[in-house]
């Protein structure tokens, strides 16, 4: 059956949560561009507020913004191909939905998300309400298939638009990046296409949003279940593609390490720009997570908005020194030393009684206050460099390490920083080879390592990841080898330090259970996970 062509704009765009006035200007932008190009331009899911808007949507304020400049692109746009954006909307009754709008000569039409996601960072029920199942819009010829994102999670909505006659499904999405995400979206969009018979689009935000990052990664599938297209990852991408598609196209993801460090990368530049700060300053040690943060902070930002600060205390070895030396060198950002003896010496005076632990923590918690003192001189906001396996067990101190705005390390374990760092340096030698090869310690006191205390990180990780991502049980890790003493021992650590992390700063998330919204433990707890 000959169908009706059309040239069809895939819009990937990087909005920004509560800047609507922006956001509109944006979409006209684009819109500009290819008003010439093409019949319709696709957005991502709530592309005019940005996604997630959280408990924005609870004020009518908010709410009436968006309808005052989605009215302001209805009659922007009138003379010209049709646009489909995402954004809140109040109806009559006073529900309000996730909204996808289609745009054409001058009207607009409502398409309420039907599926609601509940789970993980998702918590949309608790605003939004949902709508009636969608039915297919006719436009120039074609009865686009139009949904939100989790409606094409199941069958019901796309079952609904194939029953009505639908010869396309097109799915606006706001889906973060996780390792093994690219699989999962293509599955699920790969069944509906298996279903109705029918080609998909896929369009997904990109940008950093607090501790998510949407990779972007924007796809269309034949009636196959082949690649048609596919735009990059965690960049800004658009392309003007012909309905029915021609062809496929070969499309492999990069790998995981590149992945997690573009996410990484990614999700750091869009907090500070965002938010208006002048750039980032951390503790750099000489050891290697403040080595890889203040890689990434300069791949993210540029060297010159990156000020690295090394504070030794009298455990401070001169290795750590010259390898801190060597990378702020090599980077190239600013960098000084602030001895931290004299901070140090004036608490051992005031409270002469200072335990071993007390005096290791007064070390790091001079180091937080020099950096904060730093950052309310000069504006640049703190940048903690703590890893996941670190913050899972407790070893960082509150009101030390701990201090800063963000964290880009929050959701990487430690055998991931030594592999993300390999990784980096293979694109371009920066990292001294001692900081990735000799043997992590905090340097608090004489001849301290971190395997005085814990297992070594290789064997650590996989505890940590079978009752952090696995959510398994002592036993179930006793089961599969690992030593039950241990395993024991590392449940407790766990449990204990939910207060600390609950004191954190946001980071990018990278894993399916990221501390924070994806893991949300009482900090008081009876239960023993054996």
């Amino acid at each position: 059956m000959d169908m009706t062509s059309l040239n069809i704009t895939l819009a990937q765009i990087n909005p920004k949560v509560g800047d609507v006035a922006g956001n509109a200007e944006k979409i006209l932008s684009v819109w500009g561009e290819y008003q010439d190009k093409t019949d319709l331009i696709v957005f991502s899911e709530l592309c005019l507020s940005g996604y997630q808007p959280e408990d924005l949507v609870l004020y009518n304020s908010f709410i009436n913004l968006c309808k005052k400049w989605t009215e302001h692109i209805v009659k922007e746009t009138k003379n010209g191909p049709a646009i489909i954006i995402g954004s809140p909307w109040l109806m009559g009754n006073g529900a309000r939905h996730n909204c996808t709008i289609f745009i054409y000569d001058g009207k607009y039409h409502l398409i309420p998300k039907y599926e609601l996601p509940n789970y993980g960072v998702f918590d949309e029920v608790r605003v939004f309400t949902p709508g009636p199942l969608p039915e297919p819009i006719e436009y120039k010829g074609v009865k686009l298939g139009i949904a939100t994102c989790e409606d094409f999670w199941f069958p019901r909505v796309a079952e609904n638009l194939k029953a009505h006659g639908a010869e396309i499904l097109i799915s606006l999405n706001g889906s973060p990046f996780e390792v093994g995400k690219d699989e999962k979206r293509r599955d699920i969009i790969r069944a509906r296409v298996e279903q109705t018979g029918l080609p998909a689009i896929y369009v997904n935000q990109v940008g950093g949003q607090d501790e998510i990052v949407y990779d972007g990664g924007s796809f269309t599938l034949n009636t196959d279940g082949t690649y048609a297209h596919h735009l990059m990852k965690f960049y800004e991408d658009f392309e003007t593609i012909q309905f029915p598609f021609q062809g496929t196209i070969a499309y492999t993801a990069p790998d995981t390490l590149r992945q997690i460090y573009d996410c990484l990368k990614l999700g750091l530049k869009d907090y500070i720009e965002k938010n208006k700060f002048p750039g980032v300053l951390l503790g750099l040690s000489g050891g290697i997570d403040s080595a890889l943060s203040a890689v990434i902070a300069v791949d993210a930002l540029g060297a010159e908005n990156v000020h690295c600060v090394m504070m030794p205390s009298p455990y401070t070895s001169q290795e750590s020194l010259d390898d801190a030396a060597a990378l702020a060198k090599n980077l190239p950002c600013t960098y000084e030393i602030l001895k931290i003896q004299t901070i140090m010496d004036a608490y051992q005076t005031m409270i002469p009684t200072l335990s071993d632990i007390a005096l290791e923590n007064i070390q790091s918690r001079a180091r937080g206050m020099a950096l904060m003192a730093l950052s309310n001189t000069n504006g640049k906001m703190v940048l903690s460099t703590g890893n996941k396996s670190e913050v899972a067990v407790g070893y960082a101190t509150l009101y030390g390490d701990m201090c800063g705005g963000y964290n880009v390390l929050k959701d990487v374990y430690k055998t991931q920083v030594y592999a993300l760092s390999k990784w980096r340096n293979e694109q371009d030698h920066i990292i001294p080879d001692n900081i990735i090869t000799r043997a992590p310690s905090a340097e608090l006191k004489d001849n301290q390592t971190d395997q005085d205390s814990l297992p070594p990180y290789d064997i650590l990780d996989q505890i940590l990841e079978g009752f952090i991502e696995k959510r398994q049980s002592v036993s179930d890790l006793v089961n599969e080898g690992f030593d039950g003493e241990t395993v024991t021992h590392i449940r407790h650590l766990l449990d204990r330090a939910e207060y600390k992390r609950r004191q954190a700063p946001p980071g990018v998330k990278i894993t399916r259970n990221s501390f924070g919204r994806e893991r949300r433990m009482p900090i008081t707890n009876g239960f023993d996970n054996e």
